[in-house]
């Protein structure tokens, strides 16, 4: 059975036979970039050239900022990470809070529309994807493509 995973660092997809590298239980990570874990798609995702990825351990703090993180916000990895997703992004969703629904649940949430207040910017409209960890770290990516 093949797996659908998109890295969160770079974007790219990748279909794979196994969630793991090898006979040890470490995740794969994508052979483009070398970043260090790939998300696992339940269904083919296709992001938009201009989404930004974020993701975030099972409190909502940030781990690692992906492709296009800096260009939506302005704000550094160095300044984001270990920082709830809250505080560094201001996310202020029309219905409810997907974010907190993924972790809650461990399910998607997709298409949902976002203003992003980001520190000492000007507030975005975006549409945000939400992906839970299906490991036993918990966790999601968060992918928010920008709207005009």
């Amino acid at each position: 059975m093949a797996h659908l995973f998109i890295c969160p660092h770079c974007g790219r997809r990748s279909t794979q036979t196994d969630r793991t590298a090898g006979f040890r239980n470490q995740p794969k990570g994508c052979e483009k970039c070398g970043f260090g874990f790939l998300f696992e798609l339940l269904d083919d995702y296709y992001p938009a050239p201009n989404a930004a990825f974020f993701t975030c351990n099972q409190e909502g703090k940030i781990i690692a900022c992906g492709r296009g993180a800096k260009e939506l916000t302005g704000i550094s990895d160095e300044k984001a990470i270990g920082r709830p997703l809250d505080d560094v992004l201001g996310l202020q969703f029309e219905e409810g809070d997907p974010v907190a629904t993924a972790l809650e649940w461990g399910v998607r949430q997709l298409a949902k529309p976002v203003t992003v207040h980001a520190e000492g910017d000007l507030p975005a409209r975006a549409v945000a994807d939400v992906f839970p960890a299906y490991d036993s770290d918990g966790g999601l990516l968060l992918v928010l493509t920008p709207t005009k």
